[in-house]
């Protein structure tokens, strides 16, 4: 705690910005700047007033609007909740004005990893066997399969195999068998599938659900092989047949999935999910601007970096649209806003339901405020693509996905996109991992860290204490080529992502 004569701690991030952060708590009637003394106790990552403000003003920090002044605002103020409204004002998206071509390193001098290629040249970063389920009526078949594999000590023979895990979910049936809903479950369980993690998969059904097992490999034209198998329960005869024949088919693919042997990859092979959860008035500060240094270097090694979370750079869509390649990918972005502020509408909800209690805690005030720390998650590229949810991604460089901001749910439809990596920056603490995808944890700030520790990965606080952003994001970009080629992260393990599939679910339960 700084004495009564001495500065308090705090950032200003802006030139722009008529407010600065608290880098430490502050205690009441501190000075914190020349002429500037804190009028009230300040927590940590919470926004001071450096000047007067009017009521009805724009509150700006990044050089952006954040919110509008509910009440006169004295300088030295702390700026929250109770002091701060948020309503609708232009923007101006200006599409496709900052476009510009990316320079590609050739795949000699790019980066590289020790990844697992499988038959249709894609990298995966780890080797599974995945068993999932086509509606919630076979979820515990499904798991129990994956854990009598487990006890067994059958994976004990291969070790190229990271494990057998279900990614069973709540839905399936009760549903329409078309539509919106419908396509999301149908995209989201063929994407995964097909995700380059997982080495083979069983699909485990009932029988009589609307999400018909049958129906769906038709669709798609696919066949049983030796890596890809799938059986209902009211088929085979009831839960201990099912249970049974599902370890059989498990001990046919786990040899063929041992063949697999991790061999050298560029780092164009990669899809990076962005992620943030228990963000904090650090997160856009920090850890979210490191990791968008790290995508940057990624995009420059030929490789591929999703952001995602639309609620989330809600307010702060006109600094992507004018990243857009063009226009067409820039109003794709608005016409996903668009969707989102009907559907919470029809909903009873708002936009500005996000940010959470944590977030505001941490120092978070509108979704704004909120949206401009995540954005910055996404670097400085050009947007090249904007994909629904868990539709496939097949454009290389910064592309978007349409998710929800609740993070299983987007991290989901990422990884059904194709994601075969995932960064996951956090300030409050979010306890997260995410088969078959390994998630490195990044803290925005120290204290978190140090309080953590077992759950993150790489502490990013440090930057307050004078590392650059861009030697964060160097060693972000390096810990994902370690973890991509093999090294465990700590959400690996402690045992994370047995639970954690959960499909974005849309439409009436019937």
């Amino acid at each position: 705690m700084n004495s009564q004569q001495a500065i308090a701690r705090t950032l200003r991030l802006s030139s722009e910005d008529n407010v600065i952060v608290a880098a430490e708590k502050i205690e009441k009637e501190l000075p914190i700047a020349a002429g500037l003394m804190t009028r009230q106790r300040i927590p940590f990552g919470h926004k001071i007033a450096a000047r007067v403000i009017a009521k009805g003003e724009p509150i700006v920090k990044f050089g952006q609007i954040i919110g509008f002044a509910s009440c006169p605002i004295a300088a030295g103020d702390w700026i929250h909740e109770h002091n701060v409204e948020m309503h609708d004002f232009e923007r101006d998206y200006q599409y496709a004005m900052g476009a510009r071509p990316e320079n590609v390193l050739p795949v000699e001098e790019q980066a590289t990893f020790e990844g697992f290629r499988r038959a249709n040249g894609r990298v995966g970063t780890r080797n599974y066997i995945g068993i999932l389920t086509s509606v919630n009526c076979s979820a515990s078949v499904a798991r129990f399969m994956a854990e009598a594999a487990t006890r067994s000590g059958l994976l004990e023979e291969f070790g190229n195999v990271d494990g057998v895990v279900s990614f069973t979910h709540g839905t399936g049936c009760g549903m329409a068998g078309s539509g919106e809903g419908f396509e999301i479950l149908k995209r989201t369980q063929w994407g995964y599938s097909a995700n380059p993690n997982l080495g083979a998969v069983l699909l485990v059904g009932l029988g009589c659900e609307v999400f018909q097992i049958g129906r769906m490999k038709q669709l798609y034209g696919i066949e049983e092989s030796e890596t890809f198998r799938t059986m209902t329960i009211q088929d085979t005869g009831g839960t201990r047949k099912s249970i049974e024949q599902g370890l059989e088919r498990i001990k046919e693919m786990l040899p063929v999935v041992n063949r697999a042997k991790r061999q050298t990859a560029p780092a164009s092979e990669i899809t990076l999910a962005l992620q943030c959860g228990g963000s904090d008035g650090y997160s856009g500060i920090t850890a979210n601007p490191a990791l968008g240094v790290a995508a940057d270097i990624l995009v420059k090694n030929g490789g591929t970096a999703i952001l995602s979370e639309t609620p989330e750079i809600y307010g702060a869509e006109h600094l992507l649209t004018r990243r857009a390649k063009n226009r067409e990918v820039g109003e794709k972005l608005i016409e996903r806003i668009h969707w989102w502020e009907a559907y919470t509408e029809r909903n009873g909800g708002e936009m500005n339901n996000n940010p959470s209690p944590g977030n505001k805690a941490g120092g978070l005030t509108t979704i704004l405020e909120k949206s401009l720390g995540a954005a910055a998650k996404g670097g400085s590229t050009t947007l090249n693509a904007v994909y629904e949810y868990a539709e496939p991604v097949t454009e290389k460089g910064f592309v978007f996905m349409d998710t929800p901001g609740y993070d299983p749910v987007s991290a989901t439809g990422q990884v059904a996109g194709g994601a075969n990596m995932l960064c996951f920056t956090t300030g409050r603490g979010s306890a997260y991992g995410c088969k078959p995808v390994p998630s490195i944890k990044l803290a925005t700030n120290t204290p978190m860290y140090e309080r953590m520790v077992e759950d993150m990965d790489i502490n990013c606080g440090d930057i307050l204490g004078g590392v650059t952003v861009e030697d964060k994001g160097r060693e972000i970009f390096d810990e994902i080529l370690a973890v991509a080629s093999g090294k465990r992260s700590k959400s690996e393990q402690l045992g994370y992502g047995d639970n954690e599939f959960v499909p974005w679910q849309v439409g009436a339960v019937m």
